[in-house]
């Protein structure tokens, strides 16, 4: 096993700089466009639209609350797990394991996102006179963070990190009007598609680190069923999030045809996923090139569209 020897920690700006490229800012778009999709259903799938100005104004609180939240859970996610990623050849040169960031800096920038979260969630309170995002904003950090210690003892973190990123429909929901959640049953169906979906492509880029998790005493599907047993898991949650999908386009009548070409899409983007991952089966071998296509490239266009076409949906 190779190791990454640890650099002096940075300056305060390129340290900055590294912890961004680290958590891959730009992957918040695996969440953030459910979010877009849980408060367009909350203001617009009922029988009488929000007024636009009010709506604007609240989606703005929101994705400033995604980016804050998103930030906050990978920080975390790092920071806890610096101590395994030093010993794992794939994650090695990670900033907290590597050394390049100090741990200290690391949790002041963690804790000014939390921070900034909840700030955020007060200003619902303030300007639009809605308490819930406030009275949520700590059990929701809490369960962010939660996710980064599951693979400790349990093989469900994969599914601990599905309703970590199922939460963003819902809170955005809550955001936009509390009561939504009681009359639009298309958010829980919502919900639970990126529940099965996160958890399914969790599984299949757990499949990576299986030896390295076995031999840490790590937990995960891989770990618990083998490869293919894990394969086999990660295609059924992905068809128990296609059946989510077709009951939250059944549940919302203002959800249409475009809504449909969008699950049709969905169905297209997880056949090639696993097809992507049968190929990465074949001449054995533990790095599998094909995973990295299949975690970043395919499952961030397939959020982007549900998210881009439910909205177009409920709006024309």
């Amino acid at each position: 096993m190779s190791s990454v020897p640890s650099r002096a920690p940075s300056s305060r700006v390129t340290s900055f700089a590294q912890m961004a490229g680290d958590i891959k800012l730009a992957h918040s778009v695996f969440a953030l466009p459910f979010a877009v999709f849980g408060a367009f259903l909350a203001g617009f799938a009922g029988r009488s639209a929000m007024p636009w100005p009010r709506f604007l104004g609240i989606l703005a609180l929101v994705i400033a609350c995604m980016v804050l939240a998103r930030t906050w859970a990978m920080l975390v996610n790092r920071l806890l797990d610096r101590g395994i990623d030093a010993k794992n050849p794939r994650t090695a040169r990670r900033v907290f394991a590597a050394g390049a960031v100090s741990a200290a800096r690391g949790w002041a920038v963690a804790s000014a996102c939390a921070a900034g979260f909840v700030l955020v969630c007060a200003a619902f309170d303030y300007f639009f006179a809605n308490r819930w995002p406030l009275i949520l904003s700590v059990p929701v950090l809490a369960w962010l963070a939660f996710y980064s210690i599951t693979k400790r003892f349990t093989a469900l973190c994969h599914v601990v990190l599905g309703v970590a990123l199922a939460l963003s429909p819902l809170a955005a929901a809550i955001a936009v009007r509390p009561a939504a959640l009681g009359s639009t049953p298309a958010l829980w169906w919502t919900a639970a598609f990126v529940t099965m979906w996160v958890a399914g492509f969790d599984v299949i880029y757990s499949l990576q680190d299986e030896q390295f998790d076995r031999g840490a005493g790590l937990s995960s599907i891989p770990v618990a069923l083998g490869s293919r047993g894990a394969a086999w898991i990660a295609r059924v949650l992905h068809v128990l999030a296609i059946a989510s999908l077709l009951a939250c386009w059944t549940s919302t009548p203002k959800l249409g045809p475009i809504f449909g070409g969008a699950i049709l899409a969905v169905v297209l983007l997880l056949t090639v996923e696993h097809a992507v991952l049968v190929t990465s089966f074949r001449g054995g071998g533990t790095r599998r090139p094909g995973l990295h296509m299949v975690f970043f490239t395919l499952n961030g266009v397939l959020s982007c569209l549900v998210g881009a076409m439910g909205c177009l949906d409920l709006l024309f």
